[in-house]
């Protein structure tokens, strides 16, 4: 268990900082960077947190700049979400992958 989980979220030294980053953002930043975590690990179970990394980033750079949070992301926040994971290695593409091969396999 302990070794998905570090497949999932990397070191958690890391994932620890990433956390404290986002808890220094403004609130509604960090209301909208909660709310992503939850539907991108709901709906795609990505397999990776250099997405989140990003996310950060572009996060921190709009509040610097005195951004709305929603500027960034704008209104439809799970369009924003699943354009986030475009090329983004999930869980459910492998799934979906496999299911194809296997299928694929089968009928030939």
């Amino acid at each position: 268990m302990d070794g998905l989980l570090k497949k999932i979220i990397g070191d958690k030294k890391e994932w620890r900082a990433m956390e404290a980053r986002a808890r220094a953002l403004p609130r509604d930043y960090r209301v909208v960077y909660d709310e992503i975590k939850q539907y991108i690990w709901k709906s795609s179970g990505l397999s990776s947190i250099d997405m989140f990394k990003g996310l950060l980033d572009l996060f921190e750079e709009g509040a610097a700049n005195g951004k709305c949070v929603l500027e960034i992301t704008g209104d439809d926040v799970a369009a924003f979400c699943d354009e986030l994971l475009r090329g983004e290695k999930t869980y459910t593409g492998k799934w979906r992958e496999e299911l194809n091969r296997d299928v694929a396999k089968k009928i030939q």
